[in-house]
């Protein structure tokens, strides 16, 4: 069985999955144990043993298909639920005696996070420089009108020093900047996460990532926090950075606990 997420038993949880579909198109369902369930559903073995998982791992395609299902799944339950912890992509049980069995052995750790992430939602914030602006009061670098093989080789050594210290001085002014907007967002949220920079190749954006982060906010508070992101993101063109907001989702980064079985 693929799992998806844990929830609070709860007869509104369980009736919004009736019209969903998770993995390979399959049903979802409620697997109860005392006050919680996990939402789950049956997928081809021989696509989830540790033989199919770790082809598939390297299939993107796949990959994409099953993070959209993982996400629906888990954004139906996060419409109707107080609080929902996500599980894993690619979390499998055996069967729904697996899954019971770890409610039962993780019982109150699984109540805990929820109770943590009760009312909260993510937000996702990235921001890139582009490599258009300067440090305040930086001159832009002088336009060379001669040809490079007339200037003289101290010239030119000069010139790359120079080239090479603004390079520096710009890229600290870009991290001061994202450091900026980090510390306002902060304030704004109940917890933070820094994920690693994204690969511009992979991720097709422009510029270099210079802030991956989420935040855990309460639902109350979600408007003040995007109209700051939205300020925020107005500033950044004058210093050649980019700011993308994401969300709300369910609380992915800060689940806290790994609820997956001990061995597929």
């Amino acid at each position: 069985m693929y799992a998806y997420a844990v929830v609070r038993a709860s007869d509104a949880v369980a009736g919004a999955l009736e019209t969903v579909t998770g993995v390979a198109d399959g049903p979802v369902r409620a697997v109860r144990h005392r006050e919680l369930m996990v939402l789950a559903g049956p997928v081809p073995a021989t696509d989830h043993d540790e033989q199919g998982l770790a082809e598939h791992l390297e299939d993107l395609d796949w990959l994409e298909r099953t993070a959209r299902a993982h996400q629906r799944v888990i954004g139906a339950a996060a419409a109707v639920a107080p609080s929902v912890l996500p599980l894993r992509l690619a979390t499998v049980f055996h069967d729904e005696e697996g899954v019971r069995t770890m409610l039962g052995a993780r019982h109150e750790q699984l109540l805990a996070a929820l109770d943590r992430l009760d009312g909260r939602t993510e937000w996702g914030v990235k921001v890139h420089a582009l490599g258009t602006g300067r440090p305040p009061g930086a001159a832009a670098a002088p336009r060379e009108d001669t040809p490079r093989a007339a200037a003289s080789g101290r010239d030119y050594l000069r010139r790359r020093a120079a080239e090479r210290h603004a390079a520096r001085e710009g890229a600290r002014h870009e991290d001061d900047v994202a450091r900026g907007i980090h510390t306002t967002l902060t304030a704004l949220a109940q917890e933070t996460r820094l994920h690693p920079p994204q690969n511009p190749r992979l991720s097709g954006q422009a510029g270099r990532n210079v802030l991956n982060a989420a935040y855990l906010v309460r639902r109350e508070d979600g408007p003040r926090f995007t109209s700051a992101v939205a300020r925020l993101a107005e500033r950044a063109p004058r210093d050649g950075m980019r700011v993308d907001l994401t969300g709300p989702w369910a609380p992915y980064s800060f689940a806290g606990t790994d609820a997956s079985p001990e061995s597929p």
